[in-house]
């Protein structure tokens, strides 16, 4: 499809282009190929983006490396699932734009697009107030068992505030808002300049109701029927303008159409010895396997875990031994503190040490969440791509879906713990009325946990969790009889 694409555009065929750099692969495109991302290409990061329209997506699927990865990732990554309604902005679509925040449009713009020959432009005029993509008095739309896919672009983030999406009837007196993107200045955001994003919102997700619609004390929506009307909306921080272009909005089915009461991976970072003596314990008396993310250069050293331990993990608990990095100062560092061959090289190296010690897991946890572009421009999802079949972050402004709209941004809610006054996320967040646990449940997420240290008494850092607080959490899960599986287990119901 892809080498249509681009001879129908004029392009030579793939066996005509030329050699091209290590470093000029890595910056159009990595790993050769578009990863379908849970219903739709996975179109980000493609850091040349001076094409437009269709050929995006064309350019996007460059190769080309010099020197391939001894082990390249098998592809087992999630299926394109199709939309069951569908909306994606081609002419005479009838959505409007406007808002007190708007500051001009086209509804109708053919010099941006990923799909047809068009999408919305809309740019805000740096007030903080609402600018919106909407239509109201729609046929009705039934969104049960089913998630809203967005496909959208914002072409420069710095004045980027927030993204809001509104369902809703009765021309949105009544509503339900998922407050799905709030940007950060200093942390990695899901959404980043120039890159076309799907997002997924399952009702595990929505922030609040309105009018005649309502949310109980557990977190289920008083109806998922019905639906008229739609809104997207942008809100820039007042501080200058932003342009942004919405491609589509679709339902899909959602998460409970594989795992009725959703999933739960637990998955630990930076291969803590606790792991092993204190969570494993635990999580066994459950029959409860979890992903531990891990650090080769620090296995067997001081209070990190050994091979051995890692293996037995594995081998007789069910427990999957992942990569986080290979050299410690890596780990420190970050990747995108390192150039694209530095970065490209870690990867490499903890992918042959996973494998040459037994350890078969395709998947990644970023260290400290973060995957923007290393020192030399190139983003470091794109160089994660060419190893493995997922990457994890720290990302949890909504729960991952199932699949995931970008299997190498995998969204995990971090720093839970049982200490007070610590910082990190409160284990009450998750176990109590209509939290975490009970949307899950409720109406089906992938709620994928990241934890770190596990200690015997009272957590002193929003790193550690005690021994009491991870039986509660387990006890928890099991009473609500949602499923735990590994993150490579999840995976392999999208072969």
């Amino acid at each position: 499809m892809g080498k249509r694409r681009a001879n129908a555009h004029g392009r030579a065929a793939a066996s005509d282009r030329p050699v091209v750099s290590r470093r000029a692969a890595l910056l159009m495109g990595g790993a050769g190929g578009v990863a379908m991302a849970g219903g739709g290409a996975w179109l980000g990061n493609v850091a040349a983006q001076s094409v437009t329209g269709p050929q995006a997506a064309a350019e996007g699927a460059i190769g080309g490396l010099t020197t391939p990865p001894p082990y390249a990732p098998s592809g087992r990554r999630p299926k394109n699932r199709r939309a069951t309604w569908s909306q994606q902005f081609q002419d005479s679509h009838g959505w409007k734009a406007g808002g007190a925040g708007t500051a001009s449009a086209e509804v109708n713009d053919k010099t941006q697009f990923v799909r047809g020959t068009q999408s919305v432009r809309v740019t805000t005029n740096g007030t903080g107030k609402q600018s919106y993509v909407r239509k109201t008095g729609m046929a009705e739309v039934n969104a049960t068992g089913k998630m809203i896919r967005l496909l959208f672009r914002v072409d420069d983030v710095s004045n980027l505030a927030k993204m809001v999406f509104y369902l809703g009837s009765g021309g949105l007196t009544n509503y339900f808002v998922w407050n799905f993107h709030v940007h950060s200045k200093t942390a990695a955001n899901y959404v980043q300049s120039g890159e076309w994003v799907t997002v997924h919102l399952q009702w595990a997700d929505v922030s609040g109701a309105a009018g005649a619609y309502s949310i109980s004390a557990a977190g289920k929506p008083s109806t998922t029927a019905g639906f008229t009307d739609m809104s997207f909306a942008v809100y820039d921080d007042a501080g200058g303008q932003v342009t942004y272009r919405l491609q589509a909005v679709e339902l899909i089915p959602d998460t409970t159409d594989v795992f009725p009461k959703g999933v739960v991976s637990i998955t630990f970072d930076d291969s803590h010895k606790s792991i092993h003596d204190l969570a494993r314990p635990i999580m066994d008396s459950f029959g409860f396997p979890g992903t531990l993310y891990n650090i080769a250069d620090a296995i067997g050293t001081g209070s990190f875990l050994t091979v051995d331990q890692m293996r037995s993990m594995q081998n007789f608990s069910g427990w999957e031994m992942a990569g986080h990095s290979y050299a410690n100062a890596v780990h420190t560092a970050s990747y995108p503190k390192l150039t694209a061959e530095e970065a490209d090289e870690d990867f490499r190296k903890l992918r042959e040490w996973l494998v040459s010690n037994g350890f078969t897991s395709e998947h990644f946890a970023y260290p400290h969440g973060a995957f923007q572009k290393t020192k030399d421009g190139v983003p470091v999802d794109l160089i994660a791509s060419r190893h493995f079949t997922t990457a994890r972050t720290i990302i949890s402004e909504t729960i991952e879906s199932f699949a995931p709209a970008h299997p190498y941004r995998l969204k995990s809610l971090t720093g839970i713990t049982d200490g007070k006054g610590i910082g990190g996320t409160a284990l009450s967040r998750l176990t109590e009325e209509g939290g975490k646990l009970d949307r899950c449940a409720e109406s089906g997420d992938w709620l994928i946990l990241c934890l770190h240290k596990i200690v015997e008494g009272t957590p002193k850092t929003s790193t550690e969790i005690g021994t009491a607080g991870l039986t509660k959490l387990m006890q928890e899960l099991q009473d609500r009889d949602i499923p735990v599986v590994t993150v490579e287990e999840a995976m392999a119901y999208y072969k």
